[in-house]
């Protein structure tokens, strides 16, 4: 526990990118880490753009991550995993849902998706796991949950034991979601672990 860890979290409203820096937090925390978070709403309820920044480590004083120090950038949407490359270093790793939520711009027609968006990832020389959220989450029962199919997959990154995370989810999650939401978790750290 003498180092801190970063971690990035981005995406767009609606995509439960709150809930799952959240579970990520109190699972820090109860495995005994000093945590912060940040978090950043925006537009997020016209689909704009929502990330959270979280510090862990024996003793933190910020929530706040300098370009080039994120650990871990999970992101929970293609195009907006781009938009955070600046934050990652050599070591960093990617865990990137591969859903393309288009902007309204790109909805209009306006502009296109960019169509190269994993390339421009991948190109960036770090660890990069690409998670079918979406379809994951489906399987389990209930397509909301792919944030937490995302915190599965990060979860083999952080140095905690899975029975942290699952007594988070049962505090955290409404009762009638907790099955879906553990089926969803177990499902994700099988993509990494």
């Amino acid at each position: 526990m003498s180092t801190t860890g970063n971690i990035l979290f981005s995406g767009v409203g609606g995509q439960g990118i709150l809930l799952a820096s959240e579970i990520t937090a109190y699972a820090l925390l109860s495995a005994g880490y000093d945590a912060k978070k940040s978090e950043v709403h925006g537009m997020a309820q016209r689909g704009g753009s929502v990330t959270a920044q979280l510090r862990y480590g024996k003793k933190v004083y910020s929530p706040l991550i300098e370009p080039g120090k994120a650990d871990i950038l999970i992101s929970f949407e293609l195009m907006e995993t781009a938009r955070y490359l600046p934050y990652l270093h050599k070591e960093s790793k990617v865990i990137v849902n591969s859903q393309q939520i288009k902007p309204p711009a790109v909805a209009n027609g306006q502009v296109a998706y960019p169509v190269n968006a994993l390339d421009s990832i991948t190109a960036q020389g770090v660890e990069v796991v690409v998670v079918d959220a979406f379809d994951i989450a489906q399987e389990a029962g209930e397509v909301k949950a792919a944030n937490v199919v995302m915190v599965g997959a990060m979860s083999t990154f952080l140095p905690m034991d899975v029975s942290v995370y699952e007594e988070i989810i049962n505090t955290r999650v409404p009762e009638r979601f907790r099955e879906v939401n553990l089926k969803a978790f177990a499902a994700g750290r099988k993509i990494t672990d």
